[in-house]
């Protein structure tokens, strides 16, 4: 979710079209599917309590926070209604706090707000180390919206800290990314891009799609629909500043967002507001 400079784009991949949502049954919970498969549930949320997302759960970011996006941060665009969390994204016009006429940095240089949203993350409360890390939700792929779900190492400044898009879009792609620090203190990007018009553009963005990652100490591979995105050797991930540390063998927290415009994002003049990020339920699993 970072901004990137490298992106290295390999051949598409069949995507299958998600179904619509359902309640589960006994016989196909995913904590009895992966018990068998060797893996037990270690943490979920399935958005069932409607109002604000569980505070025992999640946490927020606040204000302008990166990539030069339009949004501003802040809880009350995040609430959980008919079974769903719904981040949603707003054209309002509000005065920034963090203002001044002599700032040098992009976030003080923007005299007002036009964009709220929200970003919610588990750090401070949950974080794991390897597992099973799913999330079924569906994306708005309007014009200059940025959805994103992914994880941020717990130890040393990005890019060394370490990130995995687990799914992001933006103008019309679908990306699936592994970031870690790179020779000369650049972001080495392990990223794969996929044409959301291949996928099956408006038709498969109105369902709802399962994101995945598989991540121990031999891979990294990233999934929709169960279908392959990316997949990276976990050794091959480490700083390349000489440290010897791996990021990807360390603990990581979550964070769920919709952002806008930005340095990636696109242009979102032309499209209407509010817009919202669905999701159904995000679970993490880890082996026995």
């Amino acid at each position: 979710m970072q901004i990137k400079f490298v992106c290295i784009s390999l051949p598409l991949v069949l995507l299958l079209a998600g179904n619509t949502r359902k309640p589960l049954t006994t016989a196909n919970t995913p904590s009895a599917k992966y018990t068998a498969e060797g893996y037990r549930l270690v943490w979920s949320d399935e958005f069932e309590k409607a109002g604000r997302p569980d505070p025992t759960k999640w946490d927020y970011e606040h204000g302008l926070v990166r990539n030069e996006e339009f949004q501003w941060y802040q809880p009350d665009n995040a609430f959980c209604e008919k079974g769903l969390l719904v981040i949603e994204a707003r054209r309002e016009e509000k005065p920034n706090p963090g203002y001044s006429p002599t700032a040098t940095d992009w976030r003080g240089k923007r005299p007002t707000i036009a964009y709220t949203s929200s970003c919610l993350i588990t750090s401070g409360k949950a974080q794991w180390q390897y597992g099973r890390f799913e999330m079924r939700g569906r994306i708005d792929i309007s014009d200059g919206l940025w959805p994103a779900w992914w994880t941020l190492g717990i130890d040393k400044p990005w890019p060394a800290n370490g990130e995995i898009d687990i799914m992001e879009y933006y103008r019309k792609r679908l990306l699936a990314n592994i970031v870690c620090l790179g020779k000369g203190r650049s972001q080495e990007w392990h990223s794969n891009t996929f044409p959301t018009d291949s996928l099956g553009g408006e038709t498969w963005a109105k369902e709802f799609h399962t994101w995945r990652m598989d991540w121990d100490e031999a891979f990294i591979a990233l999934y929709v629909d169960d279908q392959l995105l990316n997949k990276v050797p976990t050794d091959s991930l480490v700083n390349k500043d000489g440290s010897g540390f791996n990021p990807f063998k360390q603990p990581h927290y979550m964070l769920l967002n919709l952002a806008i415009g930005g340095q990636n994002g696109g242009n979102p003049d032309n499209t209407s507001f509010p817009r919202r990020f669905e999701v159904d339920w995000v679970r993490v699993y880890q082996r026995i």
